[in-house]
């Protein structure tokens, strides 16, 4: 697709008229969202680093509740970012092989992805452990589209998800579930967080859970390595949160995350045991203070590991291990101005890869200044990352008009860059030390409407990347054989439009997107993306009874940069029920991919047929 200035004039034009004849609708009360569709009032963090409600946000956002998370059955992280907008996935096999997440057609090593503020992932790939990732462990998502390197730094190209656990309040509340599936699935996890009173309260929440399938064969007739045995998983996680109230105002604290996963692949038809075991632990302490009534602090020593090991045979040589080690010191400074908020942060921040015997440091200052003018939203960024790869400059500027009436438009701008992975870098035969940072350009415009008991978003975005770096034949240093070399140019472009509103006892909701995301220089669309791709939903309650139904639909992709293995497109529908047969106890029960639909997001790697899971939960709602 090309997005001509007419076709993009008709997008907006009908986003416009759906927004105009929605603001007028005679509905008599106001319902609430349904999952992934933020209200103005929603308050999230990721957008600016600090609690803010979506109203006040000019930032492209989504919110994946705690409700879509719970009725989410056995599916993987991956699984839920698939059906929300402006994302797609790419998984060599069933839930617990490797994952990639595309963020508005941005490559995977193009996204910044959080735990609590940690951040975690591969320095030799650039990429997360999505497939190690616990769902069990998981309260809330944020996903927040478009370039945040003034925020978070290199990667934030495309945008950055951030994944929240649960944090203790209240009383202490106890909560657990069970489940079984097809595949051979089994499910149990466990938790328990609350909070006590008095001065020095002491909030707490911990967790653990287990995961065991069966699985599928990951490769299909016509792979490399076929092998028609079933290829199972095993997750164990742990994670837990405790944080102290010193004196009003002042509170320190601790978190931790530990995810071990086994998981079987294909790697030839040998009678050996083909599998991968990935760690991945985040660790963070903090110190939160009021220094002054109009000045926060917050200051957080983090540490995450992402190790990974393959094991293709019994000898030596078919054992490799892949380990990364990130430090990061942070110092964030929140201060009011009036209704004005200015906000300076420090970070320094260390990558390691002991199999290489390779480290690199990063230094960061940024600033921001957000301000609120009756109708008018501003925000501008700046931020300077200082490493091996040399300086790096990033800015950004938002501005939002509010019409009222639930009425909003927004525009703004910013640069991004993503710095060389260790693999491109240092890998023997391929990295070349000379590559150079990524770097990005984006302008957008959006339109929001909240009010009435509906709820619309339409975005427009257009992000030029320079220097992208592309595995080149021969490398152009004049050595015969293939290496990484900034090379290429891209452009991610496209246009996004989601809605939810509640039609008699039901909550509807749906996304829509189009985009092109496309390698400037050969013209080619990049592999493993759809031109369109789109998500509906709906919820019926009714007393103890919920019910609901899940459409992904997505256009053909290709599998390989030069366009030439074709990826064919699909729909998949997915059901599901919850039983709330008393106040503590529910039953869910889910049946995906209802059509037994054939299809492939990856050329001659498995998936799912149809599958059914039902869980036996208490505590949870």
């Amino acid at each position: 697709m090309n997005l001509s200035l007419t076709r993009q004039a008709a997008a907006v034009s009908l986003a416009l008229a759906i927004i105009s004849s929605a603001a007028y609708a005679d509905v008599p009360s106001p319902a609430p969202a349904p999952d992934a569709i933020p209200t103005a009032d929603t308050v999230i963090v990721t957008a600016t680093r600090n609690a803010q409600r979506v109203g006040d946000v000019i930032a492209d956002t989504t919110v994946i509740g705690a409700e879509e998370i719970a009725r989410s059955g056995a599916g993987s992280v991956a699984d839920i970012l698939q059906r929300q907008r402006g994302i797609e996935i790419s998984r060599n096999g069933p839930a617990g092989t490797s994952t990639s997440v595309f963020i508005r057609g941005a490559n995977a090593n193009q996204s910044v992805v959080l735990v609590d503020g940690v951040r975690f992932g591969s320095a030799t790939t650039g990429t997360a452990s999505w497939n190690a990732i616990p769902l069990g462990a998981i309260d809330r998502i944020e996903i927040v589209y478009g370039p945040l390197s003034t925020l978070y730094g290199a990667d934030a190209i495309g945008g950055v998800i951030q994944i929240f656990t649960r944090k203790g309040e209240g009383a202490p509340v106890v909560t657990g579930s069970v489940g079984v599936g097809s595949n051979a699935t089994r499910q149990a996890d466990a938790g328990i967080h609350g909070s006590s009173g008095g001065p020095n309260a002491i909030s707490y929440a911990f967790g653990a859970g287990y995961e065991d399938s069966d699985g599928y064969s990951s490769t299909r007739p016509g792979a490399s390595g076929y092998n028609p045995d079933e290829d199972g998983y095993r997750r164990r996680n742990a994670n837990g949160r405790v944080t102290m109230a010193l004196a009003p105002g002042h509170e320190i604290g601790a978190q931790f995350l530990i995810s071990r996963l086994f998981s079987r692949y294909d790697s030839g038809t040998a009678n050996y045991d083909v599998h991968s075991d990935n760690d991945l632990n985040t660790a963070a302490v903090f110190m939160r203070n009021q220094v002054l009534p109009n000045w926060h602090s917050t200051v957080q020593y983090a540490r995450s590991e992402d190790k990974s090991g393959n094991f293709t045979n019994a000898t030596p040589s078919g054992a490799s291990q892949i380990d990364t080690e990130q430090d990061e010191l942070s110092w964030q400074n929140d201060i009011a101005i009036g209704r004005d908020t200015l906000q300076l942060l420090y970070t320094h921040r260390k990558e390691e890869v002991p199999t290489m015997q390779r480290s690199r440091i990063t230094n960061s200052y940024a600033a921001a200044y957000s301000a609120k003018r009756g109708q008018h939203l501003v925000d501008v960024s700046a931020r300077h990352d200082r490493s091996v790869y040399g300086n790096k400059n990033t800015g950004a500027a938002g501005y939002g008009y509010d019409f009222g009436n639930g009425l909003r438009a927004t525009a703004s701008v910013g640069t991004s860059f993503r710095a060389p992975t260790f693999n491109e870098l240092y890998f023997p035969g391929y990295g070349l030390e000379t590559n150079k940072p990524e770097k990005g350009r984006n302008r957008e415009v959006g339109l929001r409407y909240d009010g009435n008991g509906y709820q619309l978003d339409a975005t427009y975005f257009h992000n030029r990347l320079t220097d992208m770096i592309v595995s080149s034949t021969p490398c152009p240093d004049g050595v015969n054989r293939s290496c990484a070399y900034n090379v290429n140019e891209g452009k991610l472009e496209g246009f996004s439009l989601a809605g939810s509103t509640r039609l008699m006892d039901v909550d509807l909701r749906a996304s829509l997107d189009w985009q092109d995301p496309r390698d400037e220089t050969t013209g080619k669309q990049l592999q493993r993306r759809a031109k369109k791709h789109a998500s509906f939903g709906a919820d019926y309650t009714m007393g103890t009874l919920k019910a609901g139904a899940e459409l992904t639909v997505s256009s053909e992709r290709f599998d390989d940069a030069a366009n030439a293995r074709r990826l064919g497109g699909y729909g998949l529908l997915n059901l599901h029920t919850t039983w709330q047969f008393t106040p503590d106890w529910s039953l869910l029960m889910r049946l995906d991919n209802v059509a037994d639909k054939q299809y492939e997001i990856a050329r001659n790697y498995g998936t799912s047929g149809r599958t059914w899971f039902a869980a036996l939960r208490y505590g949870i709602r």
